[in-house]
């Protein structure tokens, strides 16, 4: 079993930045491809960023590209997503995930098919 704890989050102005990590623990993540999602109120959870559990590969929704990176550093069985000139439309809780299917050929933007989920972490973006 896997738990995920997110932080780094919290009440930006448009323009900052953010740095939002999420620690793993009960088991190495090294060999699980990860994800972050972000759910504003009233709406679905959408995928924002994932890696491959090598680190070789990244994918990032449209409107992450260019101004989120996602990394992992397996050593520390930790996940992060800096996030840069942040929009008010940015605003949502944050949620990692883990997936533990190796055959997948790229990293799945389905939430659906992650096994392990943080509690989540809350980014506000201010005017």
């Amino acid at each position: 079993q896997v738990q995920l704890v997110e932080s780094g989050g919290g009440l930006v102005q448009s323009g900052a930045s953010l740095k939002l990590s999420c620690a793993a623990s009960g088991r190495t993540i090294s060999t699980y491809d990860m994800g972050w999602f972000r759910q504003a109120p009233g709406k679905e959870r959408d995928f924002v960023a994932g890696i491959s559990w090598s680190g070789d590969s990244t994918y990032y929704a449209d409107s992450a590209k260019g101004r989120f990176t996602i990394s992992r550093d397996n050593a520390k069985n930790t996940v992060y997503l800096q996030m840069n000139s942040l929009k008010r439309e940015d605003t949502a809780v944050y949620y990692c995930a883990a997936d533990r299917n190796r055959l997948r050929l790229k990293v799945s933007t389905n939430p659906g098919e992650y096994d392990y989920w943080g509690q989540g972490t809350q980014v506000t973006v201010s005017l």
